[in-house]
């Protein structure tokens, strides 16, 4: 199989995009924490949209619980996301830029893993776990911007998931109600909405927040 070169892609961007639009794109870094259901859909996402750069963080490994909702397949079961994605995430864009963290992150740790980066996604299933998260990049990294999410379990209304801006760096994507405790579970339609979500706010922050 011929591998594409990268002026290959490169013109089928500026063609589907415009020039100005992938040169913004390419310029671009976003780091995702957490490569669960809304991280790895996130990055393909992102992958797929021209982004330069996109550093991976999580400390888990591929289990088949997964393969519901995540873009993980029976090849990656057994391996680390960090790497699994990263995999993954080549096969679509063989000169997009990675870097990987194969970490968990904590207050200690978190503002030295995502310090370079001006947009980071929080993916996080642990609600603790995304407060930390929240503290430490809106108090502590003044030129980033944080793109959450929060509730999209279940099969419902997928018009209840929504953007919502909840502070000059900070956004919120879900519908802020629905909760896998509820016994309603994750499913890989209302996931991957929520996903987009969080993916278009961080197209739409390089293009014309900045």
């Amino acid at each position: 199989m011929r591998i594409p070169t990268w002026e290959e892609i490169r013109q089928i961007c500026d063609q589907r995009f415009s020039p100005e639009v992938y040169q913004k794109m390419q310029a671009a870094s976003a780091a995702i924490a957490g490569l669960g259901g809304l991280g790895s859909n996130i990055a393909v996402m992102l992958a797929r949209t021209g982004i330069g750069k996109l550093k991976l963080i999580d400390f888990d490994r591929v289990d088949l619980s997964n393969l519901n909702r995540q873009v993980y397949d029976i090849r990656h079961l057994g391996r680390k996301k960090t790497e699994a994605l990263a995999e993954r995430l080549r096969e679509i864009n063989p000169y997009l830029d990675l870097e990987v963290c194969d970490c968990k992150v904590s207050a200690e740790n978190a503002r030295g893993i995502l310090a370079d980066y001006p947009y980071i996604c929080e993916a996080f299933d642990d609600p603790e776990a995304k407060a930390m998260l929240a503290e430490q990049v809106l108090l502590g990294l003044p030129q980033a911007y944080l793109i959450a999410g929060s509730g999209m379990a279940g099969w419902g209304d997928t018009d209840r998931i929504h953007t919502r801006r909840a502070g000059k760096r900070f956004f919120i994507c879900g519908d802020e109600e629905t909760d896998i405790e509820d016994g309603t579970g994750l499913m890989a339609p209302r996931v991957a909405v929520c996903a987009g979500h969080q993916a278009n706010k961080v197209v739409q922050l390089i293009l014309q927040e900045r």
